[in-house]
């Protein structure tokens, strides 16, 4: 079954690539993805997939859904089609909606046979305001067995870990006065911002070392003779657990107090962006998925240990049913993330062929969960047992 599974999405190979290389060319950034969106519905709704649209309000999200008249267990593939401000497509998602779509419509070949329910969520804005943290509280990976997708690299890389973060506004307000003139009449907002700049870095050596902060100043003044009364700040705080993370949070929060009172600014704190949970990799998936890679001929010494990659929402859903992230080699050359090299080189022909690949590889292990009770069992106990301990 499957090479039933595999020549399925050999025959779709061309229609694949086509769809990747129009998003990789139109490049959207998150909440904006109309054109990828629309695109890849339409192409599930080809293959037979019932599509919801809009979910949850957001109107570039969908569901696509195929269920068998055989009851089995529930398989999710993630679909990620935003691009970066300026870079475009550098972090592969162009690829990484066409590996889940693939694998889809590669699983949709046998699931009538072997039972089971396909979903496919269109998850947009991973790279800010993920879909996948409104999802996933709402509720919508509950029932979910299995929850997979792959991201595109310079090499092969295990399922791992990602960092647990929640995105800071700080905003002072102070009282303006002319710099020379009166400055004794202001009240400084920047130098509140900049001191709370001061005490983050003091705060760092107290930290764990797998905490990270890091922030900008958006807004510190308009003229340099002028005392500022209103400045901005936004940082990122991340640890290795959401438990961590809160803790780190609360103590820059007093930071931020502390620099406030120190200048007589006053001081208002929100999220500017949803707050992400650490990844949970199941291993005993994340085996399963090397498994078929081993089958496949990729030798197990050229598969890395999976490492920290920053924040992810798929980590939100971590928490709720068993999931896995590996990275698959699309490119050969050391190109990271994020760059214009990575971008240029993802959209050659060598990586959408790895685009496919991979398609195949996560389609093999959903059929290896649907047809393997015992395997699906272990799943199962592992994430229990992850979720009791977190």
């Amino acid at each position: 079954m499957k090479q039933t599974i595999h020549a399925t999405i050999d025959s779709h190979t061309a229609r694949f690539k086509e769809i990747s290389r129009f998003i990789g060319d139109n490049p959207e950034l998150g909440h904006e993805e109309v054109l990828a969106s629309k695109r890849l519905t339409e192409e599930l709704e080809y293959h037979g997939f019932v599509v919801e649209r809009a979910i949850l309000d957001i109107p570039t999200s969908f569901l696509a859904t195929y269920q068998s008249a055989k009851p089995g267990p529930t398989i999710a593939f993630m679909a990620e089609y935003d691009a970066l401000p300026e870079l475009g497509h550098a972090c592969g998602h162009h690829l990484i909606c066409m590996m889940s779509i693939g694998a889809a419509v590669g699983l949709k070949s046998v699931i009538d046979e072997i039972g089971g329910t396909i979903r496919i969520y269109g998850t947009p804005a991973e790279e800010t305001k993920g879909a996948k943290v409104p999802m996933a509280a709402a509720g919508l990976f509950n029932d979910v067995d299995a929850a997979m997708m792959a991201h595109p690299y310079y090499t092969y890389e295990q399922s791992g870990e990602s960092l647990a973060m929640d995105a800071i506004q700080f905003e002072y307000s102070g009282k303006p006065a002319h710099a020379a003139a009166s400055p004794y009449e202001g009240i400084n907002a920047l130098d509140a911002v900049i001191q709370l700049f001061n005490s983050i870095n003091a705060l760092r050596q107290q930290l764990k070392s797998h905490a990270r902060i890091h922030g900008i100043i958006t807004e510190g003044g308009k003229a340099a003779n002028i005392i500022p009364d209103y400045a901005v700040a936004q940082f990122y705080v991340r640890s290795g657990s959401r438990a961590y993370t809160d803790e780190v949070v609360r103590k820059v929060l007093d930071c931020a107090k502390g620099a406030a009172l120190q200048t007589g600014c006053t001081l208002q704190t929100s999220n500017y962006e949803y707050s992400y949970d650490e990844l949970l990799t199941n291993r005993t998936l994340s085996d399963t998925f090397n498994r078929n890679l081993y089958e496949a001929g990729i030798r197990p010494e050229d598969i890395q240990s999976g490492k920290d990659h920053g924040s992810l929402d798929l980590g939100n859903v971590s928490i709720h049913c068993p999931t896995i992230h590996p990275y698959m080699k699309v490119i050969d050359a050391k190109h990271l993330l994020h760059t214009k090299e990575f971008r240029d080189l993802a959209m050659e022909e060598q990586a959408l062929d790895a685009m496919i690949f991979t398609a195949k590889m996560l389609a093999s292990t959903a059929y290896d969960v649907i047809t393997d009770p015992d395997l699906l069992q272990a799943i199962k106990d592992e994430f229990n047992s992850s979720i009791q301990a977190n």
